[in-house]
């Protein structure tokens, strides 16, 4: 089965960015995110070695959810400076390296993964989505895996690590958020219900609806009454945690099969950051019919 690699590109950026916090190119222009990013790319496709690679960015806030929750992600700090003027550099990067990427406008990279997850699915291929964003558990299945990169063993996450981290199944993983919240998108929760209380009950109810149905047997007069308060507030919540999976992607499946590198591109780019020793790795001289392993 051939292997399809979807990589959140904002939260890897990121995490390249607050991992190397000093480094810059000839020129005085910040490469931190740009060679984190380039390494640990580089580190997941030697490990899985898949066919198909791409990178997905986020296009910004989905209409309806904030619509639904106009604070929605309202919290979140600025993205610093230094870090966006790296973003276009490391697409150069992936277009020199023959790989694909894709953002859109209004669209959030969650749910453009999420689509192009079941389309690889329904292609026949295995998907691995490499993100820390635990709001892909809810995608997990005998296709779909997980790349974690705050796991140090390098596993790759089935439902046997959601069961160890949230104590729920992948298919209640959007029941399971509903009713805890999510802080890091702005999402607030049940009161006095978190991850473990939120696990119980759905261990003993299967899901939000048969909960709701069957109030009166939660054995806590405190949490019934603020499951019952909270009503709304969790169907809203199931809307919003829920990742949209039907986004037209036809188009990226095919673009995501890996070319081959642009060995001139990717010197110059090299050469331009300073970054001498990925541009020692390079064969030399380069031809453009040779395949490298990045």
């Amino acid at each position: 089965m051939q292997t399809l690699l979807i990589v959140d590109g904002h939260a890897y950026a990121y995490r390249a960015f607050h991992a190397i916090r000093s480094l810059s190119s000839p020129q005085g222009s910040p490469t931190n995110a740009i060679y984190g990013f380039v390494k640990m790319l580089e580190k997941i496709r030697q490990a899985i070695l898949p066919e198909y690679v791409t990178v997905i960015w986020d296009g910004g806030m989905d209409a309806g959810r904030l619509a639904m929750l106009p604070e929605y992600k309202s919290h979140r700090p600025e993205m610093p400076g230094d870090l966006r003027l790296q973003l276009d550099e490391i697409v150069k990067y992936l277009q020199a390296a023959g790989l694909a990427s894709e953002c859109r406008d209004g669209v959030e990279a969650d749910d453009l993964i999420a689509s192009l997850a079941v389309s690889g699915v329904a292609a026949g291929l295995r998907v691995l989505i490499a993100s820390s964003d635990k709001d892909f558990m809810q995608l997990v299945s005998a296709q779909v895996g997980l790349i974690n990169p705050g796991d140090k063993t390098g596993e790759i996450w089935t439902a046997k690590h959601v069961q160890n981290k949230a104590d729920v199944e992948p298919h209640q993983v959007v029941d399971w958020l509903a009713l805890t919240g999510d802080a890091v998108d702005n999402i607030a929760g049940v009161p006095g219900v978190g991850a473990k209380t939120a696990a119980k009950l759905l261990k003993e109810f299967g899901t939000i609806s048969a909960l709701y149905e069957r109030l009166g047997e939660v054995s806590s007069d405190k949490l019934r009454e603020s499951l019952s308060q909270s009503a709304e507030i969790v169907r809203r919540n199931v809307r919003m945690v829920q990742l949209k999976s039907d986004l037209p992607v036809n188009t990226m499946l095919s673009e995501a099969l890996v070319k081959l590198p642009d060995g001139r591109r990717l010197r110059e780019l090299y050469q331009q950051w300073g970054f001498k020793g990925l541009l020692a790795s390079l064969p030399e001289p380069l031809r453009e019919n040779q395949t490298i392993l990045l």
